[in-house]
């Protein structure tokens, strides 16, 4: 019957038990083992963990009505005002971020805690200290952006241009504003200008493909000037190519690239002077022509070579007939020199022939045949 008088509660280290009698409450039951003479029913005992956590916001409240000097003893209640954010460290480690216009209270019967209050209203940078605290992990009150070495990163807060960012880490309170980075690249790029249909001055239909190099020297000026970089550019070299082939002749376009590209990048830089984009190369790729004008084109080339060959034949022809003159000249002026041409001959017709008989006549010995067959002007009269 006695033990139905009485509440037993055991309390171990870490935790703490609100006694409440008839749902009001009495006090705190610190760890270890109680007993409560209770001959009504009326006491409940609330058992919190009282390490490293929080309370519920509302039960703290109703606790400091009734009971002030309790509450300051066993909590640490951390409220933030607008544009005020507050980093929360339980036992030295940062393990909270409250929002503006919040009330979080934690336990600190075992834990040390410490709040540090950030106001966020003048400056939206976040310091480097305060992001290393901060779980970046789906954390709405905190933009984060990279800005590589090729990169130009533009901060804009509520839609204004504020400054330009180095090349980095850069973290920002999003609280009560509006963070925007645009990122730009300054390297160059490679902008490729497909195939357009368009008429020349004699009024022959061709395509012409082009390739532009552009890179951004002045950020600013650039977003200010340009929504998009290279749909801009596409559209002007459309506008300059189809102006200078309409100018031109298909003999003028096919032989006069060099100009036409000068044309080209000229008209062009013109037009992006104060746009903060330079363009280093603009050329044509590629002249395509229709199938029968191509086949006429070919023609043509195929007759010039032709003509070209013809004339280098009738030069080669000439060299060798004025090389032959200039040979029988030189043999009637001089017997000699004909005599070694036809040995020279018989030369080169002996190494044809397997086998020659060679007669002296009227008897005559072998040394009469050397001497008749070497013998280079007549015998001379007696």
């Amino acid at each position: 019957m006695l033990r139905k008088l009485m509440l037993r509660l055991t309390v171990k280290d870490g935790e703490r038990a609100f006694l409440m009698r008839n749902g009001r409450f009495e006090r705190v039951l610190g760890p270890g083992r109680h007993r409560l003479f209770d001959p009504l029913g009326g006491f409940v005992a609330e058992l919190h963990q009282a390490v490293r956590t929080e309370h519920p916001a509302e039960r703290f409240a109703v606790l400091k009505a009734a009971r002030p000097d309790l509450a300051a003893e066993m909590f640490e209640a951390v409220e933030t005002k607008a544009d005020e954010i507050a980093l929360v460290s339980l036992d030295g480690r940062p393990s909270h971020l409250v929002a503006p216009w919040q009330t979080r209270v934690f336990w600190k019967v075992a834990t040390h805690v410490e709040a540090e209050r950030i106001d966020v209203a003048n400056d939206p940078k976040v310091a480097p200290r305060h992001l290393a605290m901060i779980a970046r992990e789906r954390n709405t009150l905190v933009a984060e952006h990279v800005v590589e070495n090729h990169e130009a990163g533009l901060l804009y807060v509520e839609g204004r241009l504020v400054e330009r960012l180095a090349p980095g880490r850069h973290a920002f309170w999003t609280i009560g504003r509006k963070i925007e980075v645009k990122r730009l690249d300054l390297r160059p790029q490679a902008v490729e200008i497909t195939a357009q249909e368009m008429l020349t001055k004699d009024r022959i239909a061709l395509r012409v493909t082009l390739t532009a190099f552009r890179r951004i020297v002045d950020p600013e000026r650039v977003v200010n000037a340009v929504p998009d970089v290279d749909a801009w550019l596409y559209r002007l070299v459309q506008f300059a190519i189809r102006e200078a082939v309409a100018a031109r002749t298909l003999d003028e376009v096919l032989s006069a690239k060099g100009a036409l590209d000068a044309e080209l990048r000229a008209f062009v830089r013109e037009r992006m002077a104060d746009t903060g984009i330079e363009v280093t190369e603009l050329g044509v790729k590629d002249v395509i022509l229709p199938g029968e004008i191509r086949e006429l084109v070919n023609k043509v080339v195929e007759a010039e070579r032709t003509a070209k060959a013809n004339l280098i034949r009738r030069q080669e022809e000439t060299a060798a007939t004025r090389s032959l003159l200039n040979t029988a000249k030189l043999m009637e002026d001089n017997p000699l020199v004909l005599r070694l041409k036809e040995l020279e001959s018989i030369e080169r017709l002996v190494e044809k022939v397997g086998r020659i008989d060679l007669h002296a006549g009227d008897g005559a010995g072998f040394d009469a045949l050397l001497t008749k067959l070497v013998r280079l002007k007549a015998d001379e009269p007696a």
